[in-house]
């Protein structure tokens, strides 16, 4: 399997997800082992609330299998939103591993996507939400203003 740096952006401790589990054209699932050096651990405890960014990365990884796929690099994408966010947890606790599965629902010719999230850990499911997400074909361009 692809190693995550392969499907990311993201670098050093901005990179959350150790590992690619499966992968198809709708949907990827990813693990995350939550290490002591995690950029936002404290106490040995994350917020329930990084549950939305394993999840965005998670539909960055699938992006940079479906960039791959057609010989592209992965490349960066926005969050633009996120429903329906619900934990049944306060907190992630350190030396577990959460699987992230994400599941494509919509996508726009623009690069507007929705997909369905959930986290479990060790089969329980813990975490789901809505994700609303921007793909644009030219980032750079697209932040300087040149482009939508």
């Amino acid at each position: 399997m692809t190693e995550i740096h392969d499907l990311v952006p993201h670098r050093g401790t901005m990179s959350w997800l150790s590992r690619v589990i499966e992968v198809g054209p709708e949907h990827l699932v990813a693990e995350a082992d939550i290490g002591p050096d995690h950029l936002l651990l404290r106490d040995g405890r994350l917020s329930a609330a990084t549950g939305v960014e394993f999840m965005a990365q998670t539909v960055a990884a699938w992006a940079g299998v479906q960039r791959r796929a057609q010989g592209g690099q992965p490349l960066i994408g926005f969050l633009l939103g996120t429903r329906r966010y619900q934990c049944s947890r306060s907190h992630f606790a350190l030396g577990s591993t959460l699987r992230i599965e994400v599941r494509r629902s919509f996508q726009a010719e623009n690069g507007l996507s929705q997909f369905e999230a959930r986290i479990a850990i060790e089969g329980e499911a813990v975490a789901s939400a809505n994700l609303n997400v921007f793909g644009p074909d030219d980032p750079e361009a697209f932040l300087a203003g040149h482009a939508l």
